[in-house]
């Protein structure tokens, strides 16, 4: 989403700009922060010209794919964010613009893909869960040289198996057994 700083400032000046666009942002499924899966965002929002800067109203919606913190499996999530961006074309910014979050525009094109990267990513839960019925459906229950075992699997495998200490003792009874 980009805009010509010129043409923004012509059409935000007297009333605002509005805008409804669809963005691909699959390539934050490529960055390492648990977004399996990133579906089209849709952002909508205006933007108003003011004493040389621009703010944005932003509406960001959208699904995304993301791990289950005990399984691992895919949870859906949808993201509906509202967030008031400001930028300046002022060259020079000060303390307080910094911690209100001002951002400066460098060149001739304000790109808000950036921005909209970042509503995203702070916008991700700490931890998200998968409900039971999800989990009995789609759970991983073994891979390579690995299975998982519940407490009756594991209790009847301790009562058929022997203990590796007493295998030649076993092994000596069953033929005293066979010669009877």
């Amino acid at each position: 989403m980009k805009f010509a700083i010129g043409e923004l400032r012509k059409r935000a000046t007297d009333e605002p700009y509005y805008f409804n666009e669809v963005v691909d942002l699959t390539e934050l499924e490529q960055l390492n922060n648990d977004i399996r899966k990133i579906k089209s965002v849709t952002v909508k929002g205006y933007c108003i010209y003011k004493s040389g800067e621009f703010i944005f109203s932003l509406n960001i919606k959208g699904n995304l794919i993301l791990p289950c913190a005990r399984t691992l499996v895919d949870v859906p999530y949808f993201i509906d964010i509202q967030t008031t961006e400001i930028f300046t074309t002022s060259e020079q910014l000060t303390k307080e613009d910094e911690e209100n979050d001002i951002h400066p525009i460098r060149g001739e094109v304000l790109d808000l893909l950036p921005v909209i990267k970042e509503n995203i990513i702070l916008d991700l839960p700490y931890r998200i869960f998968a409900n039971d019925k999800t989990i009995e459906n789609e759970a991983i229950l073994e891979g390579n040289g690995w299975k998982i075992v519940t407490e009756e699997d594991s209790v009847k495998e301790e009562k058929n198996s022997i203990d590796p200490r007493l295998e030649k003792l076993n092994a000596l009874l069953n033929n005293k057994k066979d010669k009877n």
